[in-house]
């Protein structure tokens, strides 16, 4: 896809006003998938040197907005904590090829917003926080549950750049499951369930992504019985936050979810759900 209305592309590190039309620039696979009218120019981030992921002295994982897929696979393949597994997992998530893998980011699947985006999972599952940065130089962070807000909505200001995500180390220790369901074998997730439960904790969470508009995470007491677990989810999840689109029907959405939840609280309790 051509950007033939681009008229100028800025590097980041050369501080400027922002200007109608900008957008910023990471990966670029999505900015080139489908016709962007409404730019004129890119700020571009690939030469502002920030270490793409790395393991803080107090246990939590720092993302970088700018992370490619493959940074981060790399990086949970190496990483010792009771959830690494979930990050290869989530990367896989993707069915994209090692071009994409290569180019898109971290911070671009989730200010996309698209609700099968693995990022707005793997980072909504661990608690992550966003650390936002305003054109004035001000930061605020924002969880990942709350920065996406539907589907391609983010809590996100005129000219806010996301510049990295961290996972808390008590996250990072929990065990977790991971379960996705899609139409096609090879398609995008049409629902994908993540459970995560802390070391010592008579509780664990429930993250729901990719059949809904925004994800959901959401908190149940152990021992958990299967009644329990679908009247919280319908609950939780109201008719208009199903997703409906070509990748599956409201009402396939909503079965897969509860019946993905109920295998991934299963897992994680060893037959704790009745």
């Amino acid at each position: 896809m051509d950007l033939n209305t681009v008229l100028e592309v800025r590097d980041a590190r050369r501080h400027g006003p922002w200007r109608p039309g900008d957008a910023w620039l990471g990966g670029g696979t999505y900015l080139f998938s489908e016709p962007q009218p409404q730019l004129r120019r890119l700020v571009d981030l690939s030469r502002m040197g920030w270490e793409p992921v790395q393991l803080l002295s107090d246990g939590s994982v720092e993302i970088a907005a700018t992370c490619t897929i493959t940074q981060l696979s790399r990086f949970g393949r190496t990483l010792d904590a009771e959830a690494a597994p979930l990050f290869e997992q989530c990367c896989r998530a993707f069915l994209a090829s090692f071009k994409i893998w290569n180019r898109a980011t971290v911070g671009g699947n989730l200010c996309t917003a698209l609700p099968a985006g693995p990022m707005i999972s793997l980072t909504t599952a661990l608690d992550g926080a966003c650390l936002l940065q305003a054109q004035k130089g001000t930061l605020r962070s924002v969880q990942v549950v709350d920065f996406i807000t539907g589907a391609g909505q983010k809590d996100l200001g005129e000219g806010e750049l996301l510049r990295a995500v961290t996972l808390p180390a008590r996250a990072l220790r929990s065990r977790t499951a991971f379960r996705q369901a899609s139409l096609h074998g090879l398609g995008r997730s049409g629902a994908l369930v993540i459970g995560a439960r802390e070391p010592g904790e008579d509780a664990l969470s429930l993250t729901i992504t990719a059949a809904t508009r925004r994800p959901f995470r959401l908190s149940f007491e152990l021992p958990c019985g299967e009644a329990e677990l679908r009247a919280a989810i319908t609950a939780a999840v109201g008719a208009s936050d199903w997703l409906d689109d070509i990748h599956g029907l409201p009402e396939w959405r909503r079965h897969m979810v509860l019946r993905l939840a109920g295998q991934v609280c299963h897992e994680l309790t060893r037959g704790g759900v009745r």
